[in-house]
């Protein structure tokens, strides 16, 4: 009996060392490439690190500079809160709203499927360019096609009205992946459910409120918060669309990852830009919480509980 507890344990042994040996590139690759550069990251937020000279350690001063003597914090953040708040309840809506038409049966909704999808595989800077096209004043599409209908479309990109409505439409543009989980999670909803409620009597409008939204809010949680979490990432967008690359028109397309390179990568204040990379951490963090938070209200489970 001990001699085969014995062996068992060298078993276990080398399974232990085999499963390091397979694991160790990604973790090598994690701590060299994530967690290292996190970690100094961090420790850069306290300095007055600028890439030029010795790692001086100031303690809160980039935090308290921050909050107190940059007023293009305030307005970065304010700009990328308003491009959050916008943005996302926009892309789930419409993501649901667009699900739910290519889940009739229909035909040729599966040539709609791929249409609709099409531009999620479509990135970088072409795609700006593109809609920088698309929404010129005079010579865009959509403008044109406004004209025709006895519309005068806005200055999109000129205008700081609707140069974050602009990005919207464009993420909005790009829904095809949170599409296919909605329709995915759609097909996965019990027949028996709509067979009671017809049965019933149920309007079509009392079937989606009462049995596809609880079905589906799994679903919809997982989108809020991988949507809210990207969108508080904007930076491209506003990097190659806006004028000149510095979020303008009148700085209403400065959003705070943009503040973050420019503090970094023009200003090289790296200290600085590392402060604000962790308060743009927490932000996302304590969001997250609160919506965690808050799912146990409307998040059902397949129990049907909340």
């Amino acid at each position: 009996m001990t001699k085969m507890k014995h062996t068992m344990t060298k078993r276990e042994s080398r399974e232990a060392r085999a499963g390091w040996l397979f694991i160790s590139p990604w973790l090598i690759g994690f701590l060299c490439l994530t967690g290292g550069p996190l970690l100094f990251s961090l420790y850069a937020s306290f300095t007055n690190y600028n890439m030029t000279s010795r790692m001086d350690f100031i303690g809160l001063s980039n935090y308290i500079k921050m909050f107190t003597k940059d007023p293009v914090f305030w307005k970065s953040l304010g700009n990328t809160l308003y491009y959050v708040a916008l943005a996302v309840p926009s892309s789930c809506i419409c993501a649901i709203f667009l699900a739910t038409l290519l889940n009739q049966k229909v035909k040729g909704t599966p040539l709609f499927r791929m249409l609709f999808y099409l531009p999620t595989v479509l990135s970088g800077v072409a795609v700006y360019q593109l809609w920088m096209q698309l929404l010129a004043p005079q010579s865009g599409l959509i403008n044109s096609v406004l004209r025709l209908v006895g519309i005068e479309g806005p200055s999109w990109l000129s205008d700081p009205a609707w140069t974050k409505p602009s990005l919207v439409m464009m993420r909005v543009w790009a829904l095809g992946t949170s599409m296919l989980l909605y329709l995915s999670s759609m097909n996965s909803v019990s027949r028996d459910l709509y067979e009671a409620a017809d049965i019933d009597g149920a309007s079509f409008l009392q079937k989606f409120r009462k049995i596809t939204l609880p079905q589906i809010s799994p679903i919809i949680f997982f989108d809020i918060i991988t949507n809210m979490t990207g969108a508080f990432q904007v930076f491209q967008e506003a990097l190659v669309m806006s004028k000149n690359g510095k979020g303008d028109p009148a700085g209403s397309l400065l959003f705070y990852n943009l503040h973050i390179y420019q503090e970094a990568f023009t200003h090289y204040d790296m200290g600085y830009a590392s402060a604000m990379a962790w308060f743009l951490l927490l932000i996302v963090m304590s969001i997250t919480v609160v919506n965690l938070i808050a799912s146990k209200y409307w998040v059902h489970t397949e129990e049907g509980e909340t």
